[in-house]
């Protein structure tokens, strides 16, 4: 299954995409949410259309694409999962999963105007595999429970500020991932059954000209690995979003200047989307 949620920042509607159709789940669910996707969702749904209770919605072809989970109460990160993207770093392939946080306002539409922080000389782009938890999880026994545990996955930009993340970070990442609107997220939530998360093409592009190109099958830890290894240290919530790693080809790698504004970032996923967003400078939203 496909979802969605469509409308202005705050009252968006949820929506089962089929094909071409958008189909109202508001008989179902108010959000797609935590509590949404906490209980058995794909056969409550399943059952919505069977009854014909999900109306087609009308003129969502023209309404705004918000992100397709509500605002999450975690943002989880892993960094550096990709060993040729450590290397452009400068650092050595983790052993073990680099942790950090970003704040859930980050979490946006993905075409969302996306606004460089004030003072910023180093906004960059990351094209990013999300996890979206369906099921608490909490001390998993083993990374083969982790899939149980997950509603789905989605494309994610996590956008990042390298001067804010390593100069003046004091040793811990967050400082530049947390901005408002840094973490664009969408257009869909896909549910596990319809994409093979261990082999999905990931690219991104600014201004029309490729950076990244690469496959989630190069990822260091998997996905399983990734929940699993976060159960042991953090309670994982339903509608909590995990961030699971970009791959090389960022600004941070010095073969590529840092966005300015008005310039246009694009990422995309094999099955989960497409993503487009222009940066504008922090002074022009006073």
């Amino acid at each position: 299954m496909k979802f969605a949620r469509l409308g202005d920042p705050g009252t968006e509607i949820p929506v089962l995409i089929e094909g071409d159709h958008y189909l109202d789940l508001r008989a179902v669910t108010s959000d797609v949410n935590g509590d949404f996707l906490a209980g058995d969702f794909r056969t409550r749904v399943a059952a919505a259309r069977e009854a014909d209770l999900l109306p087609v919605l009308e003129d969502a072809a023209a309404m705004r694409v918000g992100a397709p989970i509500a605002r999450p109460s975690a943002v989880i990160c892993i960094g550096m999962n990709y060993a040729a993207h450590a290397a452009e770093s400068g650092s050595e392939p983790p052993t073990i999963p680099i942790l950090f946080l970003k704040t859930p306002n980050t979490v946006v539409g993905p075409h969302d105007t996306v606004t460089i922080p004030r003072g910023s000389e180093k906004t960059d782009w990351e094209v990013e595999l999300g996890i979206v938890i369906g099921r608490r999880a909490a001390y998993l026994d083993s990374p083969d429970e982790s899939l149980d545990h997950v509603a789905g996955f989605v494309l994610a930009n996590d956008v990042s500020e390298r001067d804010f993340q390593l100069a003046v970070s004091g040793g811990q990442w967050s400082k530049g991932k947390i901005a408002a609107g840094f973490n664009p997220t969408g257009p869909w939530l896909v549910t596990p059954d319809e994409v093979d998360h261990h082999s999905l093409g990931l690219r991104s592009f600014v201004n029309g000209e490729p950076r990244q190109d690469s496959n989630t099958a190069d990822m260091i830890f998997s996905v399983e690995h990734i929940v699993h290894h976060l159960s042991q240290y953090v309670t994982l919530e339903p509608g909590d979003l995990v961030l699971t790693g970009t791959p090389q080809g960022v600004a941070l790698s010095g073969k590529y200047p840092y966005i300015a504004p008005g310039d246009i970032v694009e990422v995309e996923i094999d099955g989960l989307g497409h993503q487009r967003q222009e940066f504008v400078a922090w002074e022009a939203q006073r």
